[in-house]
C-alpha cells in the first residue's frame, strides 16, 4: 500500500536538470526485476494485453526501462527514450475501482511506451482511465483493487496526478514536489476530468457554492486507512527536498530514498501508532517494504542521456546501479520469481536485508560503508563511460557506444553481486 515518488525540477537541482526518484513499496517478499523494452512499431488494429484487460495497441512504442514485480505486466516506475519518468502510488478515494480494469502499474508502462513529454504522459494516463477504468488486484495473493496517484516528469516539467477510478485531477509541480499514499491535491489542480466538480456535487461530497473544488477534500476516503500511513512520509519527503533546494543531486536523492527520519539510513523500530512508523524507506513487514527504487536524472533532450540509477531491494542496505537504454542490460537483473533463488539479485538482497534486520544499528553502517564506496566508483565509471560513448556516437559508431555502456553495466552488476555475497558471508560468520 506504500510508495513515495519525488521530483526536483532544474531550478532546484545542482546541475540544473530534472531529478526523478521513486521508492516502490510492495509485499516484503515480492521480487522485482529490471526490464528494458526496445522501440517498436505495431500494425494497425493491433491490441495489447495488460494485466487484466486488452486494449488497442499504439502504432509506435518507445524504448524504456523500469522495475517490474515478477508477476506483473506493468511496472512500478521507469524512464523512456524521450526522458519521461513515471511512478505510481496507491491512494484511497471514494469511488471503488472495478473488479477488472487497468492497474496503476499498467498505466505507468503504457504511458512510458506512448508519451514523448510529461504533458503527453498525463494525457495518455487520464484518457485510458476515463475509457477503461482502474481495477483488478495489484497483489498476487490478495484481491484488492485500488486507485492510484502518479508523478510524471520530463526535462522541463512535472505533474502530480491523483485519481478516483475514472475521475482525476492534475497539478503542475513548482520546482520540487512529491506524492505519497493519500490524496493531497487541493484547489491547485489545473486539469481535471470534465465532470470532476459536477460529479462531486451530485454525490454531496462538495457544495456547489463552495468555490473551486478541493480534490482531496471531496474525493478522499481514509476510512480504514492507518492515519499515519502517508502524512508524515509526505511531509518528510517535502522537507528534505526543500532543504536541498538548489543543491539536489543524484546522490542526495538516493539519501532521501534511504531516509528513516532521525535514523537516516538506519531503521529504528517504532510502535504501529507512532506517526513515523511508516518511513520513506519502508520496513513494515508483513504489510509493506521498499522493494525497489530508482533515481533518474532527466537531461534536456539536446544533451546525451545519463544513466538511470536502479536499486533492487531496500535502498538503505542496497546499491543503485547505472543503467542505460543504450546497450544491453545484464541478464542477471532480469531474474526474479516467487520463490527464493540464489541466481536472482533481488533475492540476494532480500537475504542481506534479513541478516541486517537482526541489528539495524550495528550492521547498516557497515553495509553502507561498503556500498557507498561501490556507488562512488560506479558514478566515476558512469561519467567516464558516458564520455567515451558520446565520442563514439559523434564519430558515427553507435554500436561501439552501446558496447561501452554495456561494459559499464556488466562490471557494476558483477562487482555489486560479488560484494553482496561477501557481506552475507561475513555477517553470517560474525566476521
Amino acid at each position: 500500500m506504500g510508495c513515495d515518488t519525488l521530483v526536483a525540477l532544474p531550478p532546484a537541482s545542482a546541475d540544473r536538470v530534472t531529478l526523478f526518484a521513486k521508492n516502490s513499496d510492495r509485499p516484503p517478499r515480492e521480487a522485482q526485476r529490471v526490464v528494458r523494452f526496445a522501440h517498436a512499431e505495431h500494425p494497425a488494429g493491433a491490441r495489447v494485453r495488460c494485466q487484466y484487460v486488452e486494449i488497442p495497441q499504439a502504432r509506435e512504442t518507445a524504448a524504456w526501462l523500469g522495475s517490474q514485480p515478477h508477476w506483473l505486466w506493468g511496472v512500478e516506475h521507469g524512464v523512456n527514450e524521450h526522458r519521461v519518468a513515471i511512478g505510481n502510488e496507491t491512494v484511497f478515494a471514494r469511488e471503488a475501482p472495478g473488479k477488472s480494469g487497468l492497474l496503476g502499474m499498467d498505466l505507468v508502462r503504457l504511458a512510458l511506451e506512448r508519451a514523448r513529454t510529461a504533458d503527453e504522459a498525463l494525457s495518455v494516463i487520464t484518457s485510458l482511465i476515463e475509457e477503461h477504468g482502474q481495477g483488478g488486484s495489484g497483489f498476487a495473493h490478495l484481491h484488492w483493487p485500488y486507485n492510484n496517484a502518479f508523478l510524471i516528469a520530463d526535462p522541463e516539467r512535472a505533474w502530480a496526478l491523483e485519481t478516483s477510478n475514472r475521475h482525476w485531477a492534475a497539478e503542475p509541480i513548482r520546482e520540487v514536489g512529491n506524492v505519497s499514499n493519500g490524496l493531497a491535491i487541493g484547489t491547485g489542480w489545473t486539469r481535471g476530468a470534465a465532470d470532476l466538480t459536477e460529479f462531486a456535487v451530485s454525490r454531496e461530497w462538495w457544495r456547489a457554492d463552495a468555490g473551486k473544488l478541493d480534490f482531496a477534500a471531496a474525493y478522499a476516503d481514509e476510512s480504514g486507512v492507518p492515519p499515519n500511513l502517508s502524512c508524515a512520509r509526505r511531509a518528510r519527503g517535502r522537507a528534505l527536498l526543500e532543504a536541498g533546494r538548489g543543491t539536489l543531486s543524484v546522490a542526495r536523492m538516493r539519501d532521501v530514498l534511504r531516509d528513516h527520519y532521525d535514523g537516516g539510513a538506519v531503521h529504528r523500530a517504532r510502535a504501529f501508532d507512532d506517526p513515523e512508523f511508516f518511513s520513506l524507506c519502508m520496513h513494515s513487514d508483513p504489510l509493506d517494504n521498499t522493494t525497489a527504487a530508482m533515481v533518474a536524472p532527466l537531461r534536456p533532450k539536446a544533451s546525451p542521456a545519463t544513466a538511470a540509477w536502479v536499486c533492487l531491494g531496500s535502498p538503505c542496505v542496497g546499491v543503485f546501479l547505472p543503467c542505460w537504454l543504450e546497450g544491453r542490460l545484464p541478464a542477471a537483473l532480469g531474474i526474479a520469481g516467487a520463490e527464493s533463488d540464489a541466481e536472482s539479485p533481488w533475492w540476494r538482497m532480500r537475504e542481506l536485508l534479513s541478516l541486517v534486520e537482526r541489528d539495524f544499528a550495528g550492521l547498516v553502517p557497515r553495509v553502507r560503508a561498503a556500498f557507498d564506496e561501490l556507488e562512488a566508483r560506479f558514478a566515476r565509471e558512469a561519467v567516464a563511460g558516458e564520455a567515451e560513448a558520446d565520442a563514439l556516437r559523434r564519430a558515427g559508431n553507435a554500436a561501439g557506444a552501446a558496447d561501452v555502456l554495456t561494459g559499464v553495466m556488466t562490471r557494476a552488476t558483477s562487482a555489486w553481486l560479488a560484494r553482496t555475497s561477501e557481506l552475507v558471508r561475513e555477517i553470517r560468520e560474525g566476521c
